[in-house]
């Protein structure tokens, strides 16, 4: 793959050259500083946004100009990025070369009506379709306990840090959903063009100037826009003494949930022996949380750990009957002193390596993976995927015991399970 990056001022144009795939990509992200009083207009944006523009007023009408365009593909995801809220949009079309030429330029200007030209009139989004997002608003948020595992994971960061961007609900809250309106929802949507930082993807097998061209003619450079704060969010020491909430949920199966602080990591230790570590303790079939607490003592129907490195923090989740709650926390607990003390193989590092490589293989099968990592290279200056490999082979059982001593509980969260 070829990689060229260019900053045009108002946003950074990346180009990935690739004959791997029959389609060209295209993604516009929009980053912004996190405010929790603005995450439910900014999801109330990106749906309006998504939903209806100048152009094609309806679902029905821009379905009809994708399936013209050769079946063009768009879409669009929010997300959280550390200290920053962003969300995206992506366009996917077939090389002109399969279809007409002028399609891909067709494709372009579409996913700049969907951006440049909403459905607005007199500075007020249109009413009828304000409504139907504002309607599908409050489902998504009243909805929040329909999926227990996801939660359960809402519930712990909350009691870890209740004033940190870690525990922002991502689909937003009704307060702040009953002050939006038209109007004000559109000088949102002007302080958005304005203020975020724009990053523009696209992979394909391109003509690097002739991309450039398409892009500058669909996405004129205009305002110039600089990132005032670090995306990672600031370290916090554990508790002392592990906290413990439970909270009652009206079905079978109970939801356990434990935080995990990560303190003092150097940039190599988080990029590379963190995902070995995650991996050996709570990665797959073969971890040690599976082994122990399912497998060997039959605990749980399910558990695993996840990272996030942009907000110093492991997850462990599990799915477990509410009678076995002590139980699990404590075989956890030891799992993890065990991992501080050494208790670790070389066959379970060899392991996890080559889990590791498998899923940064899967990466390259996908265009929109390959963009999300060239997107983290440029945020957070983490090393390319051909480097990641080289290095993640290098990662030694020291390096990850030294890790493992930086990782330390914080608190556990229970969603009980009382249905009979």
């Amino acid at each position: 793959m070829e990689y060229l990056v260019k900053d045009l001022g108002s946003y950074k144009l990346h180009l990935i050259k690739t004959t791997k795939f029959k389609t060209i990509r295209a993604k516009v992200f929009f980053n912004a500083p996190i405010k929790k009083e603005e995450i439910t207009i900014r999801n109330f944006l990106g749906a309006i946004l998504y939903l209806t523009n100048q152009k094609y007023k309806t679902k029905r009408s821009l379905t009809i100009k994708c399936q013209d365009l050769y079946a063009c593909d768009i879409g669009y995801r929010m997300s959280r990025f550390g200290n920053y809220s962003n969300f995206s949009f992506s366009m996917n079309a077939l090389e002109d070369r399969f279809t007409e030429k002028g399609n891909l330029e067709k494709c372009f200007e579409l996913l700049s009506d969907i951006i440049y030209k909403p459905n607005i009139e007199n500075n007020e989004f249109d009413e009828t379709y304000f409504n139907i997002v504002k309607h599908n608003a409050i489902v998504n948020i009243n909805s929040i306990k329909e999926s227990p595992s996801n939660y359960s994971i809402i519930r712990l960061l909350e009691n870890m840090d209740k004033d940190s961007p870690l525990s922002y609900r991502p689909n937003g809250y009704i307060e702040d959903l009953e002050k939006i309106n038209r109007s004000n929802l559109y000088e949102y949507y002007q302080k958005v063009l304005t203020k975020d930082i724009m990053d523009i993807f696209v992979i394909g097998n391109i003509d690097f100037k002739e991309i450039e061209k398409l892009v500058r003619k669909s996405f004129p450079p205009k305002v110039f826009k600089k990132i005032v704060i670090p995306c990672r969010l600031d370290e916090k020491k554990a508790r002392t003494k592990v906290q413990t909430i439970k909270e009652e949920n009206d079905t079978n199966q109970s939801k356990l949930a434990i935080g995990c602080r990560l303190n003092d990591l150097t940039e190599h230790e988080r990029n590379y022996a963190l995902t070995i570590y995650t991996i050996i303790l709570g990665g797959g079939s073969n971890s040690k949380l599976f082994q122990e607490v399912r497998e060997k003592n039959s605990l749980a129907y399910y558990i695993n750990s996840t990272v996030n490195k942009l907000d110093n923090i492991l997850l462990i989740r599990a799915g477990i009957s509410k009678e076995n709650f002590k139980e699990v926390v404590e075989l956890t607990k030891e799992q993890i002193k065990q991992m501080k003390k050494g208790k670790i193989t070389e066959e379970e590092i060899d392991n996890a390596k080559q889990m590791y490589l498998s899923s940064i293989d899967e990466i390259e099968e996908s265009e929109d993976d390959i963009i999300d990592s060239y997107y983290m290279m440029d945020l957070l200056g983490v090393d390319d995927i051909e480097t990641k490999k080289k290095e993640m082979v290098k990662v030694t059982k020291k390096e990850v015991v030294a890790v493992s001593k930086k990782v330390n509980m914080d608190t556990v969260y229970l969603l009980e399970g009382v249905k009979l």
